[in-house]
């Protein structure tokens, strides 16, 4: 670590949890929306920015602008250096024992992809299964079926029950000497389900099985340490956890990321290029090929700065007695169905209204400044298993209130009026 990050780092004082000066850190909280306060709840899709990361973005273009690794001048070796202790600030967010295991991506999504294509492209074959799980994300489902479809290998799905929770023997029978890998979610964005992933690595290592973990929402609500639960992969994005759209990273064991062939190639990717031959980067630069989103790397540090200066563990307790709360308000109202009521949830409120479609909630919501998801959330198989086409899901942050919950439950009243 530079010295650089260690004097960065002792000059950001801490925050007192105070929810309304955090909301102050927020512009986009102070906006007005069909005449009324936005209440933002759609925070599983993507979060809103702090002014920090605003800041940040802007303080690079306007006095750091240049290409990273590849220039001997000022600009250079300053971007090279904010990007790369921007990868130790990542690092260090989710415990991985090396800054070498960070590999940036556009998100999660991309991380599952490079997992997919150049770890399991190098150990998936005919006749072998990947296992997944009912509650995931298409990110998480897609990458393994195409995968399977190229090598001819097979898809297998442990299955949940009916309040949202994984069926973890069922889980565990799946797993067999032909699964060349488990890919789970660490958190459902559908459902808000926390899965007992340190538990479902263990087993799955026991039968020397690796895991992907899709971590993207996990990691903005959760304290994630990859060491401890010897995740082998584990994929995240800075979108959803207040930092710029277009970024993420996986995370990956030293051992088996210096293993894999790269996912993709270009400049920065390379260690010496002929047209006979081609040998590549170290990890992670090995996975990096291109000009990456410095800006968006960049910004992605001052979001990670701001969640520990608030305190991620403070951040947790105050979204989960928001959950607490809206599950009590909105699962008290007549005619509402919760979807998803597992043991243990993280941040997400996903209903339906009896006799209404969920795009009709979200219109009538949205007329009272009041912003949530409505839909599938790119989990279809989830909505299937539950019979419904559709969900509302409200989604909280550290900035969001218990009055943005009553308003919420006063938005419902009014649909059902309306419909009544």
């Amino acid at each position: 670590m530079s010295a650089t990050v260690v004097a960065r780092s002792e000059t950001l004082p801490a925050l007192a949890f105070d929810v309304e000066k955090i909301r102050a850190d927020f512009p986009i909280l102070r906006e007005k929306v069909r005449g009324h306060e936005l209440v933002y709840l759609d925070n599983a899709a993507t979060s809103q920015k702090p002014q920090a990361v605003i800041d940040a973005i802007v303080e690079y273009y306007e006095t750091g602008n240049a290409n990273i690794h590849r220039g001997v001048h000022f600009l250079s070796e300053k971007a090279t250096e904010d990007f790369e202790q921007a990868r130790q600030t990542v690092q260090r967010l989710v415990n991985a024992a090396d800054a070498s295991e960070i590999v940036f991506v556009r998100g999660t999504t991309e991380g599952i992809n490079l997992v997919a294509q150049s770890y399991g492209g190098s150990n998936v074959g005919a006749g072998d299964e990947v296992v997944i799980t009912a509650m995931e994300h298409h990110s998480n489902i897609v990458p393994w079926q195409m995968l399977c479809e190229q090598k001819g290998a097979r898809l297998r799905v442990a299955p949940m029950n009916d309040r949202g929770e994984l069926l973890l023997d069922e889980y565990e029978k799946l797993l067999s000497e032909r699964t060349k890998l488990a890919a789970i979610s660490h958190v459902s964005n559908a459902l808000g389900t926390i899965n007992p992933v340190k538990r479902m690595i263990a087993v799955a290592h026991a039968k020397g099985i690796p895991v992907l973990v899709d971590g993207a929402q996990a990691v903005p609500h959760l304290a994630v340490d990859v060491q401890d639960l010897d995740a082998d992969f584990y994929a995240f994005s800075a979108h959803k956890m207040y930092g710029p759209t277009g970024v993420g990273a996986v995370y990956g064991k030293k051992a088996l990321l210096e293993a894999m062939p790269p996912y993709q190639g270009g400049g920065d990717m390379i260690s010496s290029v002929t047209f006979e031959k081609t040998t590549w980067n170290k990890v992670p630069h090995k996975f990096e090929a291109g000009t990456p989103d410095m800006a968006g790397v960049i910004g992605w540090r001052a979001a990670v700065e701001y969640m520990n200066r608030v305190g991620v563990a403070r951040i947790a307790a105050h979204e989960h007695e928001l959950l607490e709360y809206a599950t009590q308000m909105v699962g008290a109202l007549p005619g509402v169905r919760i979807v998803g009521t597992a043991k243990e949830k993280a941040s997400v409120l996903s209903f339906v209204i009896e006799d209404v479609h969920p795009h009709d909630i979200g219109t009538i919501l949205d007329q009272e400044g009041i912003a949530v998801r409505t839909g599938h959330h790119c989990a279809q198989p989830v909505m299937e298993r539950f019979g419904i086409p559709a969900t509302v899901r409200a989604s909280f942050a550290m900035y969001n209130t218990r009055e943005e919950v009553d308003a919420l439950a006063h938005g419902i009243r009014k649909v059902r009026e309306v419909f009544a």
